[in-house]
């Protein structure tokens, strides 16, 4: 008798258990769950894409830390000033996309320097054809383009000249992706006590040439956003990614018009998460929700640098703590500081199902997927 009641009880003890995992497995599919939502913890786990870097070596720092932290790399071509000449910059994409196959891509460039010279626009479809074959899955150009290099008679060549429709025509017949840098944040037309972000701070500090409110005879803020505008009117089935949010980190508003518009563009972060930010300080909400609506058009990227006469553990260490700190940005709803801006804000905390999209889904729709 004894023995029979010792064996009831064990079922009865048995088929609570039951009862309480099962309540405990609704409690963690619940919102605000760990299953809806991704944690500090997870960042290493997780498959992601940096869409916006700069590699211009041979060495491996920065792609070493990626590995490390789950990250596949973009780097961007482009025709800047103290850049490696295009040339220097396709070799060490070559290099180090065979060292890191799958896990290393890069855009390629056209240069402008020689516009003037006859059959300059069949000589960078030819340039940018071999590039292609040799690995490039895009292009990128450059803020050189509205605001240093200008025609014979002095004028400042914009984005939609007809001079480049040769090579957007190209691109946009054969579903060839590009990530345009057009202007600057808005607040390079302002002087240092309006701009609302360090980083601005210090790059116009560092580079002069470039503050605008310095230069009231180049091409105005609404000038730019104008011409880059004009283009994917004229080409819209051209594949458009809008570096640093298309010049538009100003306003979660503006970038929700552009998107709404233009139906093939898409936005990377690159050194613009500060700018939003400082927008969730005063509206959470409204950030929250524009993240929520376009979750398929907004992409990861940060311009981080490696050359060839970077410190690697300097690389590493820098790289690592910018994408912890973007990623706690997206993934938690903590209070949190950044040295990009001067306050405390609220991190998004978006769903996983999101965060899977600005991390991985939309660069790979982007940039790796053909059609």
């Amino acid at each position: 008798m004894k023995l029979m009641n010792n064996n009831k009880s064990s079922r009865m003890i048995f088929f609570f258990g039951i009862i309480a995992m099962v309540i405990m497995q609704g409690c963690n599919t619940s919102p605000g769950s760990n299953n809806e939502y991704y944690s500090p913890e997870d960042f290493q786990s997780v498959k992601k894409i940096d869409a916006h870097a700069h590699v211009q070596t041979t060495k491996h720092a920065l792609m070493e830390q990626a590995k490390a932290d789950n990250f596949i790399l973009i780097s961007l071509n482009c025709e800047v000033p103290g850049y490696p000449p295009i040339d220097s910059q396709q070799y060490y994409a070559m290099q180090q996309q065979l060292a890191y196959p799958n896990k290393f891509y890069y855009l390629t460039t056209f240069e402008t320097a020689t516009r003037f010279q006859p059959g300059w626009a069949d000589r960078q479809l030819d340039y940018l054809k071999k590039s292609f074959a040799n690995g490039a899955i895009g292009i990128k150009v450059w803020k050189n383009i509205g605001m240093t290099i200008k025609d014979k008679d002095s004028n400042f060549i914009m984005i939609d000249n007809p001079m480049f429709d040769p090579v957007f025509n190209y691109l946009e017949q054969n579903k060839i992706p590009v990530c345009g840098h057009i202007g600057e944040p808005k607040a390079c037309w302002s002087p240092f006590d309006q701009m609302t972000t360090n980083n601005d701070i210090a790059y116009f500090k560092a580079h002069p040439e470039y503050h605008m409110y310095l230069h009231p005879e180049f091409p105005s803020y609404d000038a730019q956003i104008q011409s880059r505008d004009h283009l994917l009117e004229k080409h819209p089935d051209l594949k458009f990614v809008g570096a640093h949010l298309g010049s538009m980190e100003w306003s979660v508003d503006e970038m929700a018009k552009r998107l709404d518009k233009f139906p093939n563009m898409a936005l990377d972060f690159a050194e613009r998460v500060g700018h939003v930010q400082y927008q969730t300080m005063n509206d959470w909400q409204k950030v929250h929700d524009f993240f929520i609506k376009y979750q398929d058009r907004l992409i990861y990227g940060t311009d981080l640098e490696e050359n060839e006469t970077d410190n690697a553990d300097t690389i590493k260490t820098n790289a690592h703590k910018l994408w912890v700190r973007d990623w706690k940005y997206f993934t938690s709803g903590d209070t949190l500081e950044s040295p990009l801006v001067n306050g405390k804000f609220r991190g998004l905390r978006l769903p996983k199902a999101v965060v899977d999209k600005l991390y991985y889904k939309n660069a790979a729709k982007w940039y790796l997927q053909k059609s």
